[in-house]
């Protein structure tokens, strides 16, 4: 089977701009790309996830995965729990919302890499 043919710059370019501008007029929320990364790489990634394991994964402080996370747990797409093996450790966690909003942000990308190629 035939690897399927990469985008260009241009049009990876497009194909962001219209799952960005598609997800905004439907009204999903509207993630900072260091919230999306963080939630990507939660659902993307085997877990456990820690607050200090991914504010080393993504080079950021602790803090600053600590605000993303008040943010994307507001939202019900993660969850923040102790761990009970090491209550100094924070895991973080899936959500079925979460989930779900992925799903449907997967969908416009899909919808719009089709859009590209027709």
């Amino acid at each position: 089977m035939a690897a399927p043919p990469l985008l260009t710059p241009g049009q990876a370019l497009a194909l962001w701009h219209s799952v960005m501008v598609t997800s905004l007029n439907r009204a999903l929320p509207d993630l900072t790309a260091r919230q999306f990364a963080l939630l990507l790489h939660v659902y993307q990634a085997a877990p456990p996830h820690t607050v200090r394991g991914l504010a080393a994964l993504l080079n950021i402080s602790k803090p600053a995965v600590t605000r993303a996370l008040d943010r994307l747990e507001a939202l019900e797409f993660l969850r923040r729990k102790t761990d009970e093996a090491d209550r100094r450790s924070v895991l973080v966690q899936r959500t079925v919302k979460g989930s779900v909003f992925l799903r449907e942000f997967a969908d416009l990308a899909a919808e719009a890499a089709r859009t590209l190629e027709g």
